[in-house]
Parts: C-alpha cells; sequence; structure tokens
C-alpha cells in the first residue's frame, strides 16, 4: 500500500507503518490514529479503503510531510546561506552549527582528518 508516496508495509500495525512517512514519528503516529479512530494495533492489510483514504487527507490536512517536507527544510537553510548569518556560515563551511566545539571532536560534521606537514614538533 502507497501512503503519502511511501510504500508502508502491510504485515506491520499502522502507526509503525505510519513511521515509514518522512516527517511522523512515533508520537505523531499514534495521534494520527487516535484522531481518525484507527486503533494503533490494527494492522494495515485489515485496513479499508475507507480509513486509508481518512488517514492520507487527514495527514495531508494536518501536517507537512513528505517531499514537501524536505524541500521547506532545504529552502529555509538556502535562505540562511543566503543572509550570511552566522548559522548560514556555518552550514556553508560545514562546521557545527549549534556552539559545539571543533578543536577536538566535531569528525562527523567535519570529515575524516587530514594530516598537516610540519604541524608536529
Amino acid at each position: 500500500m502507497r501512503l503519502m508516496g511511501v510504500s508502508i508495509p502491510d504485515a506491520k500495525q499502522v502507526w509503525i507503518s505510519l513511521t515509514y512517512v518522512y516527517g511522523i514519528g512515533r508520537r505523531r503516529a499514534v495521534e494520527i490514529c487516535k484522531r481518525c479512530g484507527i486503533t494503533s494495533a490494527t494492522k494495515v492489510s485489515e485496513l479499508t479503503e475507507q480509513d486509508v483514504l481518512k488517514l492520507s487527507a487527514f495527514i495531508s490536512d494536518q501536517y507537512v510531510v513528505g517531499s514537501d517536507l524536505k524541500r521547506k527544510e532545504n529552502e529555509c537553510l538556502q535562505h540562511l546561506r543566503k543572509l550570511g548569518c552566522y548559522r548560514g556560515v556555518r552550514h556553508r563551511l560545514r562546521l557545527p552549527v549549534r556552539g559545539q566545539r571543533t578543536r577536538t571532536n566535531a569528525r562527523t560534521r567535519k570529515g575524516k582528518a587530514v594530516a598537516i606537514a610540519g604541524k608536529k614538533k
């Protein structure tokens, strides 16, 4: 079954399957099930066509998910970069954005360490 452009596994419970959609986590998935009147323990294969339509309509009306959310996040980052603010500069230089130290650590963000010739004395 496909929901919001994502293939969802039929054998799993509805709330677990909803987490396959980008932007829906565990807590939000349970909340969506409650608001649509679907028990969380129901398997996806047991859903009727009407339930699926209700889920997709509710998600598209209430939340920004999937490719729309990715596009929105990317636009926000591009805006920060274009402004030239501190966060935008840190993103552009591929350094930690939220105040973490860079003298040691920060290897995930900075990439693999590169040796500098003549550094050790």
